[in-house]
C-alpha cells in the first residue's frame, strides 16, 4: 500500500497538525505508561527537525460529563511531552476558538503546541466521533499540512482524522502509522513462508473474520485461550466449565472444515475448579476435562506442538493470549509462546497485535524480542479481519 508518509511533505515553515494516540492510562492524574507519547517522538522531531510547527493532538478517554472532562485533559500529557522532547509545548485547553486561533498563528518554526481533548468536541452531539463535517473543517483551516500518526484510532471515521484529511491536499503518515502499514498491511499482501498466525482471547466471536481473513493467507493457525474451547466441543470434547460460545459451534465446525488441516488446536490444557489465582492446576487431555473444572491454559505437550511449528517459521502474527497470563499460575503457556517467537526474531518477521498479547509480552519484560508490536487494539483486529481502516484510507497515496 503506497501511501505518503511524512517525508513525502514539505514542511519548511508550514503549520502541521499532527495526530497522535495519546490515549495513555492515568491514575490520581498522573501517566503509568507513557509508550505512546514515546513511540510518536519520532514524528515530531521529524517535524520540528525540518522546519515545522507542529500543532498535536489527540483523544483520552471517554467524555460523557463535565467530570469527564476534569480528569481527561490532556495537560498533564502535555506537560510530559514537554519533558521528553526537552523544549516548551504550548498548551491551549480549548478545542477551538480565538485563543487557540491567535496561539497557532503567533507559532514560529520549531514550536510546538498542542490542544485540548478532542473527544471534549462529544459532550455536544458526539462531533468529533461521527465525523461532524464542520469540525472536521475547522481543525483543518488551523494547519496547512495533515499527518496522521494515531493507529490507535484508524479504525474509526472521526472529525480529527478523516475530517481533516478530507479538506487539505498534504496528508501524510507519521512514522508509526507508515510502520502499522507496511508490518501488518504488507505481512498480509505477500508474506515470507511459513506464515503462522496464532490467535487466543475469550471468545471465538470476536475474531470470526480475523480466521477467516488469516486462513486465506497463513500456512498454520494456532488457536489456545478461551475461544479453542468452543473449537474442542464442536470437535466433540467436553469442556467443563470452560468458557462456551454454545451458539457459535457449528461456525466453529465451519471454520475448521474450511481449515482444512491448517487450525491447530492442540491436545491438552490446564485446568481449575475456580477461576482464581489461587486455584490448584491440573494438566487434561483434551478428550478427559472434569466437568467441574475449566480451562486456563494451553497444556504442556500443546506447548511443545505450538513451539515445533513456530520455530520454523518465517513470518509470525499473534493476536490474543492463550491462558489467564494475569494470573501467575496461569501465565506459562502464554509466556512460552511469546519465549518462542522471540527467538526467531533474526530469521524471522514477528508481529503482536496489539491489544491483550502487547501487554503479556510487556508484562514478561520480552517487547524487545519482536519486530513489531502493534500500537492498536480493536485497530489491529479490523487489519488482521482485512478491512480498510479509515484513518489509513484518508491518508493521500504516493
Amino acid at each position: 500500500m503506497a501511501k505518503k508518509s511524512v517525508r513525502d511533505l514539505n514542511l519548511k515553515d508550514k503549520k502541521v497538525l499532527i495526530r497522535v494516540d495519546f490515549n495513555v492510562p492515568l491514575k490520581d492524574g498522573k501517566i503509568t505508561d507513557e509508550n505512546r507519547i514515546v513511540q510518536a517522538l519520532p514524528t515530531i522531531n521529524y517535524v520540528l527537525e525540518n522546519g515545522g510547527k507542529a500543532i498535536i493532538f489527540s483523544h483520552l478517554g471517554r467524555i460523557k460529563d463535565e467530570a469527564d472532562k476534569v480528569k481527561n485533559s490532556l495537560a498533564v500529557v502535555a506537560e510530559r511531552l514537554s519533558e521528553l522532547l526537552a523544549k516548551p509545548v504550548t498548551f491551549i485547553n480549548e478545542t477551538r476558538g480565538e485563543r487557540l486561533e491567535t496561539a497557532i498563528n503567533a507559532m514560529k518554526s520549531g514550536d510546538v503546541l498542542m490542544f485540548e481533548n478532542t473527544r471534549f468536541e462529544d459532550l455536544d452531539g458526539k462531533k468529533e466521533s461521527k465525523n461532524d463535517p464542520e469540525l472536521g473543517k475547522y481543525w483543518a483551516s488551523l494547519g496547512e499540512v495533515f499527518v496522521n500518526d494515531a493507529f490507535g484510532t484508524a479504525h474509526r471515521a472521526h472529525a480529527s482524522n478523516v475530517g481533516i484529511a478530507s479538506n487539505l491536499e498534504e496528508v501524510g503518515a507519521g512514522f508509526l502509522l507508515e510502520k502499522e502499514i507496511n508490518f501488518i498491511g504488507g505481512t498480509l499482501e505477500n508474506p515470507e513462508r511459513p506464515f503462522v498466525a496464532i490467535l487466543g482471547g475469550a471468545k471465538v466471536s470476536d475474531k470470526i473474520e480475523v480466521i477467516k481473513n488469516l486462513l486465506k493467507v497463513a500456512d498454520k493457525v494456532l488457536i489456545g485461550g478461551g475461544m479453542a474451547y468452543t473449537f474442542f466441543y464442536a470437535m466433540g470434547h467436553e469442556v467443563g466449565l470452560s468458557l462456551l460460545e454454545a451458539d457459535k459451534v457449528d461456525l466453529a465446525k465451519e471454520l475448521l472444515e474450511l481449515g482444512k488441516g491448517k487450525i491447530v488446536l492442540g491436545t491438552d490444557v490446564i485446568t481449575a475448579k475456580e477461576f482464581n489465582p489461587e486455584s490448584e492446576k491440573n494438566v487434561r487431555s483434551i478428550d478427559a476435562i472434569p466437568a467441574d473444572e475449566m480451562g486456563m491454559d494451553i497444556g504442556p505437550k500443546t506447548i511443545e506442538l505450538f513451539k515445533s511449528i513456530i520455530k520454523d517459521a518465517k513470518t509470525v502474527v499473534w493476536n490474543g493470549p492463550v491462558g489467564v497470563f494475569e494470573f501467575e499460575r496461569f501465565k506459562n503457556g502464554t509466556l512460552e509462546v511469546a519465549k518462542a517467537i522471540g527467538a526467531i526474531k533474526d530469521q524471522a518477521t514477528t508481529i503482536i497485535g496489539g491489544g491483550d498479547s502487547a501487554a503479556a509480552v510487556i508484562q514478561f519484560g520480552l517487547e524487545d524480542a519482536f519486530t513489531h508490536i502493534s500500537t492498536g487494539g480493536g485497530a489491529s483486529l479490523e487489519y488482521l479481519e482485512g478491512k480498510k481502516l479509515p484513518g489509513i484510507e484518508c491518508v493521500k497515496d504516493k
